[in-house]
């Protein structure tokens, strides 16, 4: 459920903090007092595009922030974990968006950044936000077919479906491709061979790259490089002062000096040591320096090289390794061009496979939702005879695809006729919009068990309908939050006389500013409040008020 919503200079609200509890919610205002800011904010909260306007006049940003708690986090976690974020922990969610004027939106996931994807993904197993024209999602068939499958319950089945559907598209496609190819004729098939040639030719290997240019560095340098020897070996060894020399004189001083005091010995073991290496160094540079060629020859050869491999890169791939994984590939597409035949008749055999795993798979679905659609359509029926629609006709049709979807091997379209001795006719064409709303509510009330998202959110959806219906409509509300938590913001006060909990919001004016607040209503302000809705004259419209939260009890 969601536990906390807090709201800061989002257009009316200041700042506000809603400590909501379970059940049905009910919420209630004067017409312009800001109930559609809840709304507003639980939108932003699900990832819906932020518009600057929403801030509040003279801020320069707002914020909202959602704290839910939840009594299994999988679903959730499971978004949280492909984004690389950490799971919920004793099953807290915290969701907070800051809207700026400066264009600099941020949005954090349990006080980390995430993305607006990220928030997309985890509202669809939060909120069911329902307004007044929201029932429109009942005329997709997609919507439909989602509905029917919940009440259904294959979602198991649907998943092993999905998988098997697409590996045989995949196989369609890799067919398709390799047919057109066999059409393109030879001109593929040349470019295909000259860029597998050209890499061929070059026999890389994978790491030359930095041994060559290594060779190359030497051999571009080799006169300077037998000059630094030659310093090096002249300052060390060779004319009068030289290093060695020096270290030979010291070392004639050191033996005299330690043949007069034997215990001076210790501090020149050091110097013996230097003294060799240095000697040692020495030789090594002259070593060095007579292995040193200057070959104009292998020079020029050491740039072709580097040439070479350079212009492969600028074609083919930014490394040797891409370069080589290039090749690998060329080489597969043009073995299978060239065995396109044996190539086709096997994939021809692949796909036939495949489409008799998906047509196998879609017919158990198919059965499955055969038996499950003339049950809902029953179980809604109740709900709406419970919602005044008495003698009203509703029916889910299946319709025979003519190949297999991604969803199954039928579609399915709502029928609805809320008149006794009409026709029924596809559900976009026939209800109004009063009646779309009890229809969508009816839906939900069937699939209250199958639905997991666990806030559901109706924005005035009993707008166009009587005071009798009004009722209904709360009552099959208040029926649903024995499951969910639900938020009604209405301007009926049956409906909020069935309420678990009453909020109302109210506007205030004060130093030429406008801000709404909202409060829990209880006991006498309850009844005002429901009053208020009434109209009436102010003594009877309380008793009728005492009356409709009696009959609630």
């Amino acid at each position: 459920m969601l536990s906390i919503l807090k709201i800061r200079n989002l257009a009316l609200v200041e700042d506000v903090t809603w400590e909501l509890a379970a059940g049905l919610v009910g919420v209630t205002g004067e017409t312009g007092a800001g109930k559609s800011i809840i709304v507003g904010a639980l939108k932003l909260i699900l990832g819906e595009r932020a518009d600057r306007g929403l801030i509040r006049t003279g801020q320069d940003a707002c914020t909202v922030e959602a704290s839910f708690h939840l009594k299994d986090t999988r679903a959730i976690d499971a978004v949280l974990e492909e984004a690389g974020l950490e799971p919920c922990q004793d099953g807290e969610l915290i969701v907070k968006r800051t809207i700026s004027a400066s264009g600099a939106n941020k949005q954090f996931v349990n006080c980390s950044p995430v993305t607006i994807q990220v928030l997309k993904g985890l509202g669809e197993f939060l909120v069911d936000l329902h307004g007044p024209h929201d029932h429109q999602s009942l005329n997709s068939r997609e919507r439909q077919l989602d509905m029917l499958d919940k009440f259904a319950g294959i979602e198991e089945a649907l998943t092993k479906y999905e998988a098997a559907w697409k590996e045989w598209r995949a196989d369609v496609t890799e067919l398709d491709d390799l047919e057109n190819s066999e059409r393109a004729g030879s001109q593929q098939i040349d470019m295909l061979k000259f860029q597998a040639n050209e890499i061929a030719s070059a026999n890389l290997k994978d790491g030359e790259e930095e041994e060559i240019e290594s060779k190359h560095r030497i051999a571009a340098n080799g006169a300077r490089l037998a000059e630094l020897c030659g310093a090096i070996t002249s300052r060390l060894s060779e004319g009068e002062g030289s290093v060695v020399d020096g270290l030979r004189e010291i070392s004639r001083s050191i033996h005299e000096l330690e043949k007069i005091d034997p215990g001076t010995a210790k501090m020149f073991e050091g110097f013996k040591s230097a003294q060799i290496e240095l000697t040692e160094l020495e030789s090594s540079v002259a070593d060095y320096a007579e292995e040193l060629e200057i070959d104009p020859a292998e020079l020029v050869r050491l740039e072709s090289r580097i040439d070479t491999i350079q212009k492969l890169k600028r074609k083919y791939g930014r490394t040797i390794g891409e370069i080589l994984e290039f090749l690998a590939e060329t080489e597969r597409k043009l073995s299978r061009i060239e065995n396109r035949g044996e190539e086709i008749a096997k994939l021809q055999k692949l796909v036939q496979e495949r489409e008799a795993d998906v047509l196998k798979l879609g017919r158990q679905i198919s059965k499955k939702r055969a038996d499950a659609a003339p049950k809902l359509a029953k179980e809604v029926a109740s709900h709406l005879a419970d919602l005044g629609f008495k003698q009203s006709v509703f029916a889910a049709q299946l319709t025979n695809l003519s190949e297999p979807s991604k969803s199954g091997l039928e579609e399915v379209d709502f029928h609805f006729a809320p008149n006794p001795g009409e026709p029924s006719k596809p559900l976009r064409m026939t209800a109004s919009s009063g009646e779309m709303s009890r229809v969508l509510l009816a839906v939900k009330s069937a699939l209250a068990k199958q639905d997991a998202v666990p806030l559901l959110v109706f924005d005035e959806i009993d707008a166009n309908v009587g005071g009798n219906i009004a009722e209904a409509v709360g009552r099959k509300m208040a029926a649903l939050g024995a499951t969910h938590q639900v938020i009604a913001i209405t301007h009926f006060p049956q409906v909020a006389s069935l309420a678990k909990s009453h909020f109302v919001v109210t506007k205030e004016i004060k130093g030429g500013h406008t801000k709404s607040q909202i409060a829990e209503v209880a006991g006498d302000e309850r009844v005002e409040e429901l009053a208020r809705m009434l109209g009436g004259s102010a003594a009877s419209a309380r008793e009728h008020a005492k009356s409709l939260l009696k009959g609630a009890a």
